[in-house]
């Protein structure tokens, strides 16, 4: 075999190999966006279409024929009524201006067309042709008409959002949500910031001893400081207000400041000994070289908090009970699914608009976000 024809090959095999791990990847990432493709979907979807069996995945409504009146005829028909057979005049004017359904109805040499339903009954069903609505109405009798197709068409309900944005006061609740979540943030950054600075920049007796207490509090369950934490903030009057859920976000917390000092470690020491030799103080040296070097893992901290934030659940949910009108919207959405567990489109409506802000926010930082994430994670 010559050199040509084992380089041909080669080229081939990388390409299938390329392939195959571009189908792979996309096989993956459709299953992972499914969940989410479903909700955009259904909460476009109306109550009619999901009390429907067997209708169509994406967002549809059922064609209907308005009558007016092209035909004025009465017809007698004889039929399955009650069990037994039966005449059944149908006097047209008395349908005038009335909305009927659509059926793909089976007609006669396995011919299926869309016709208007008038009278429906347990075995037999009277129709018309929307298409020619002067012609007489025609009998089926291929068993109950509610088992027949529906011709189904592409109708997003897009007054589903401002159903939810109306029934769940949703300014407000975004209101009370991005002040819960903007405020602590501030809080993380400024603790955490400083916390990771000292553990990371500043050699002190027990050092160590104390950066490893610090993260023994991970592995501390919450539901075991919870209570006396709730027994307290209720002994200074906190219970009812945001103070129980911003104020402890001014004291570090172990995570953030875990990534935070691993991220300061990577920084060169000599640029703190260069600010140092031009006269800066610590605090200079902090806000001038440390902050100016880390905007990547700050960012990354930023979002993991706010998406932490925005979900929080049961913190607004045991500090907040006594005051519905300050529940962030974690709260509030909850309480709506509950009240209309039977509009699940209006529920995934709702779980849209929540989603729209933290998505939104991971588009924009989405640069910093990974970049932070891989640097504090890993070495630099």
């Amino acid at each position: 075999m010559n050199i040509p024809t084992i380089l041909h090959k080669a080229k081939v095999r990388a390409g299938l190999n390329k392939t195959a791990i571009t189908v792979f990847t996309a096989v993956i990432l459709a299953l992972f966006l499914m969940p989410f493709a479903y909700m955009v979907l259904t909460s476009l979807k109306t109550k009619a279409q999901m009390d429907v069996q067997g209708s169509p995945i994406f967002p549809a409504a059922i064609p209907t024929f308005t009558f007016n009146g092209q035909n004025k005829g009465s017809y007698t028909f004889k039929l399955h009524k009650g069990g037994m057979l039966a005449n059944e005049t149908v006097n047209m004017t008395d349908y005038v201006g009335q909305q009927m359904e659509v059926y793909a109805v089976p007609l006669a040499k396995g011919k299926t067309k869309n016709m208007a339903l008038v009278e429906g009954f347990q075995q037999d069903a009277i129709f018309i042709d929307p298409g020619n609505p002067s012609a007489a109405p025609i009998l089926w009798s291929g068993g109950y008409y509610k088992t027949l197709n529906r011709p189904w068409i592409f109708s997003p309900t897009w007054s589903n959002f401002t159903d939810v944005w109306n029934q769940l006061n949703f300014p407000r609740m975004i209101f009370n949500t991005s002040f819960y979540a903007f405020t602590t943030t501030i809080g993380v950054l400024l603790s955490c910031i400083c916390a990771a600075y000292g553990f990371s920049r500043f050699r002190f007796p027990g050092r160590d001893f104390l950066f490893v207490v610090m993260l023994s509090v991970l592995f501390l369950p919450y539901t075991v400081t919870i209570i006396p934490t709730f027994f307290f903030f209720s002994k200074i009057g906190w219970v009812g207000t945001w103070l129980p859920l911003i104020v402890p976000a001014f004291f570090a917390n172990p995570y953030d400041t875990f990534l935070l000092r691993q991220f300061f470690m990577t920084l060169p020491r000599e640029l703190d000994e260069a600010a140092m030799l031009d006269g800066a103080s610590p605090f200079r040296i902090l806000w001038s070289v440390i902050i100016p070097q880390s905007y990547a893992a700050i960012v990354a901290v930023s979002v993991f908090h706010i998406v932490w934030a925005w979900n929080d659940f049961f913190g607004p949910l045991i500090y907040l009970s006594t005051h519905p009108e300050n529940q962030p919207i974690s709260i509030a959405l909850a309480r709506y699914n509950t009240n209309y567990a039977t509009y699940p489109q209006l529920i995934q409506a709702g779980a849209l608009l929540t989603l729209a802000i933290p998505l939104l926010l991971f588009v924009l930082a989405q640069k910093f976000f990974v970049q932070g994430i891989v640097i504090s994670g890993v070495e630099k």
